[in-house]
């Protein structure tokens, strides 16, 4: 089991760009969702993820009737959410992320966990050594500002570097 960080970014280094950490510019790209380092491979080997409120309020906001994830979701915030509907598995917390990279990792069995988003909570996970990989795709542009990709100075070393249409993905493990 391993902890990843799979998002996009803008060359810049941005995953969401201002006002209201808008993903337009991601969402009209053109990826193979099974080509190289694409999210079906990626999604088949999740058995728990976590993500911050920024990023479930913007599910709830622009995809409100649907649910993309079938493993239990673990959203880190101090807001107040309406109820969630039958069928989905979502746990809210304002626990310190260890405590809970726990649960998730016994959630999670043999597969692996997955920090949906944002930086900042990824960077939570990394300052607890907690995050194993970064999964990164390019998308081939910049916005100038926004939601940074991860706001920690961090090294990392290459585990792969593939094309898919017009991402360039990078697959990366932390040095620890």
């Amino acid at each position: 089991m391993v902890t990843q960080y799979f998002t996009a970014s803008s060359l810049d280094g941005f995953i969401a760009a201002e006002p209201e950490d808008g993903l337009a510019w991601l969402l009209s790209r053109d990826v193979d969702a099974d080509g190289p380092q694409g999210y079906n491979a990626f999604i088949a080997d999740v058995g728990a993820l976590a993500m911050g409120a920024t990023t479930y309020q913007w599910l709830l906001t622009h995809a409100p009737d649907e649910w993309y994830y079938e493993m239990p979701t673990w959203v880190f915030t101090h807001r107040t959410f309406p109820a969630v509907p039958e069928g989905r598995d979502i746990r809210f917390t304002a626990d310190p992320v260890p405590e809970v990279h726990a649960q998730m990792a016994g959630a999670a069995g043999e597969k692996n966990v997955w920090i949906v988003g944002g930086g900042e909570l990824a960077g939570q996970f990394h300052d607890h050594g907690l995050l194993d990989e970064l999964w990164i795709q390019y998308a081939p542009l910049t916005l100038g500002a926004g939601a940074p990709l991860l706001p920690r100075r961090a090294e990392f070393e290459q585990i792969a570097l593939d094309e898919n249409r017009e991402f360039a993905c990078r697959r990366l493990r932390v040095k620890k």
